[in-house]
């Protein structure tokens, strides 16, 4: 993602960087558990998740158990790319 016109995941607020996380450590959540487990602000996670949609790495879909929710997730491509910036850089550092 780096070097390219496009905003990517380093060039975000450090809450959205969070929000990635916690979605890549605990998969699919609606809005209120990304908030428990991030401990943000119900506001900044709303903030987050718009950025990460506006990049492209989250999904959005319906949360069956609660209509009136929304399920968010990490798409395959936000997880493929994630994994291969983390091995570049694993090998920076050797």
């Amino acid at each position: 993602m780096a070097g390219t016109d496009e905003e990517g995941l380093d060039d975000l607020p450090p809450s959205a960087k969070l929000v990635f996380k916690v979605l890549e450590y605990n998969g699919s959540l609606t809005q209120k558990g990304i908030v428990e487990e991030s401990m943000l602000s119900a506001r900044t996670v709303r903030y987050a998740l718009e950025r990460l949609e506006d990049i492209g790495v989250v999904d959005e879909d319906v949360y069956f158990a609660d209509a009136r929710q929304n399920l968010y997730q990490l798409n395959e491509a936000a997880l493929a790319d994630d994994g291969k910036e983390a091995d570049a850089a694993c090998v920076e550092c050797d």
